[in-house]
């Protein structure tokens, strides 16, 4: 038996202010989302993201805020937890009832702002949003840089190691230009030499990172808040705590990492979710996820959005749309029904009788591929039908490409032979196309 090598977890940064007071900082660099999720759960909701002209105008005359700031701050509650919509409706996220009491809560969620600071601030236009996505990926090495740094660190200095990550992300990802390259639009953002394209998306990265706190902008150069210092050093012990936990996962893929956790409880796949999540940036393992979901194991389908939840707040966005993508669509309408405040026992009330049927066909998959048979054959109480004949009424309209195989598996399970003489006649009449 092996043991594996373990790292000690980082000491916190030497000066690190008491968690009080990056309490009270954090509130500071949220205080107008604060007053915005007050003003929007007293009654007075926008109900649409973003918001309306009209919801401008009046949260800026009762607040006394520019249309600008009433824009940001509401961004910024949303990322943050403070509010939740439901339909038209914003009502006050927990983190909102516990802001001034709570300092763990303040700091959990300006951590979801900090985690979503290319959401706050846009992406400049005209750039490949692969560009953009290598850079997002680059960002937590030139974080590292700064906080090894203990003080300010020169702009080029931080463009030599942007430079550096996005050549290896390259390199690890085997990208080999095919055909004459492909030119730019004359007086693009892109349209220059590769330093100049890093250059203006370190700009970008270092304003959007300012904007949420982590750090401030000197002349051509960048230090980190006390804010930033510390959540730095957080997703630093959470790496190193996550390589010394029994289960290992923070170095796989995602496809592999949720295959790992497969046979966890909750609990423990939740903690193996973070630790995975803390060693990557919100938008490649977002992307990571849904990749995995679009595959054609269900199992691996419903374990991404598993992983989802813990992402929170950031992930929305994306999760809204998938919506539109037939296998996905369930999963995201559940996940979005939850993440509005909807109780998972009700959540199911979204959707439609087809979308409940090729959700239950979707983890009856699952099932027969990673479970036990009596585990299929108790899945059949779940059918929203209430008996086995609606059930296969509904089974053989829905179109779900694993139906003739769940029939059969469901048939060669279940102790009942009339029963499963009529699922076997299903899977036989799907698989003919007769009726």
């Amino acid at each position: 038996m092996t043991t594996r090598r373990t790292r000690p977890a980082p000491r916190p940064p030497e000066g690190t202010p008491p968690p009080a007071e990056l309490a009270r900082q954090a509130r500071a660099v949220l205080a107008h989302a604060v007053r915005i999720a007050h003003w929007a759960a007293d009654g007075a909701s926008p109900g649409a993201a973003p918001l309306a002209t009209h919801a401008l105008e009046r949260a800026a005359a009762a607040l006394e805020l520019s249309p600008a700031q009433i824009q940001t701050g509401w961004d910024r509650a949303r990322l943050a937890g403070l509010i939740e919509l439901h339909g038209d409706t914003a009502r006050p996220g927990w983190r909102l009832r516990a802001w001034d009491r709570d300092d763990s809560a303040v700091l959990r969620g300006w951590v979801a702002l900090f985690d979503a600071w290319s959401l706050v601030h846009a992406a400049p236009e005209g750039i490949e949003a692969t560009a953009v996505a290598e850079a997002v990926e680059a960002v937590p090495q030139v974080l590292s840089l700064l906080q090894l740094s203990a003080g300010s660190v020169t702009v080029p200095a931080l463009l030599d190691l942007l430079g550096q990550r996005v050549a290896e992300l390259h390199e690890e990802r085997c990208e080999v230009p095919y055909g004459p390259p492909q030119q730019p639009a004359p007086g693009s953002p892109a349209d220059g030499q590769p330093e100049d394209l890093n250059a203006l998306l370190l700009d970008w990265a270092l304003e959007g990172l300012a904007a949420v706190g982590a750090l401030t902008l000197g002349a051509g150069h960048a230090t980190l808040t006390p804010l930033g210092n510390w959540a730095v050093w957080v997703k630093l012990e959470q790496i190193c705590v996550a390589a010394q936990s029994p289960a290992g996962n923070i170095e796989q893929s995602a496809a592999d990492m949720l295959l790992g956790c497969a046979r966890l409880t909750p609990g423990p796949a939740r903690a193996e979710y973070r630790a995975w999540l803390a060693a990557r940036t919100v938008g490649s393992a977002v992307t990571e996820l849904l990749a995995v979901a679009r595959g054609e194991d269900a199992l691996l389908r419903g374990l991404a959005f598993e992983a989802l939840r813990v992402v929170g707040a950031p992930a929305e966005p994306v999760v809204r749309t998938v919506v539109t993508e037939p296998p996905l669509r369930p999963y995201a309408l559940l996940w979005l029904a939850e993440y509005e405040g909807a109780d998972p026992d009700d959540a199911q009330d979204v959707l439609s009788r087809e979308e409940a049927t090729w959700l239950w066909i979707d983890t009856a998959a699952a099932v027969a591929d990673h479970g036990e048979t009596g585990l299929l054959v108790r899945h059949l109480d779940s059918a929203v039908q209430g008996t086995v004949p609606a059930l296969l009424d509904e089974v053989r309209a829905v179109g779900h490409p694993r139906t003739v195989q769940v029939l059969v598996a469901l048939a060669a399970a279940h102790p009942d032979p009339a029963l499963a003489k009529a699922v076997r006649r299903a899977a036989f009449q799907v698989h003919t196309g007769g009726t």
